[in-house]
């Protein structure tokens, strides 16, 4: 019984700095996302990681990719944070997203961790599972 008493304090306390990490990371998804509402694209543009932010150049360039590309992204009407999860050492938060029509997108934001916190590195969009409310 003392064993699985250690356990659980030893899991607890494991999942404390993971909980941080994905509190952090929810905050910086939703000042992007709230960025991209405000037609703030300079503000937005603080969020994206340092390997997009070269990749795009400038935040002109880098809205206009969201606004065009991921237009669930740019005018969402809903967001509900889902689970996350941490894959080959990276954290992926996953994004309930209902666009501006009412179809419903699961996006994933691959974040990363610098001296400056917490960044968004990558996006994956797809279609939610059937069901899905």
């Amino acid at each position: 019984m003392r064993h699985l008493f250690y356990l659980l304090v030893l899991a607890v306390g494991l999942s404390g700095p993971a909980r941080a990490d994905e509190s952090a990371a929810k905050a910086v998804i939703s000042a992007q996302i709230e960025a991209f509402l405000a037609n703030d694209v300079e503000r937005a543009w603080e969020f994206a990681s340092p390997t997009i932010q070269h990749r795009f150049g400038s935040p002109e360039r880098f809205g206009t990719m969201v606004r065009d590309g991921y237009p669930m992204v740019w005018r969402p009407s809903d967001v509900t944070f889902l689970d996350s999860e941490v894959i080959a050492g990276k954290l992926w938060q996953n994004v309930l997203v209902r666009d501006a029509g009412g179809a419903l997108y699961v996006v994933e934001y691959q974040m990363i961790e610098n001296e400056g916190g917490w960044k968004i590195n990558a996006v994956r969009v797809r279609q939610a599972p059937a069901g899905t409310v």
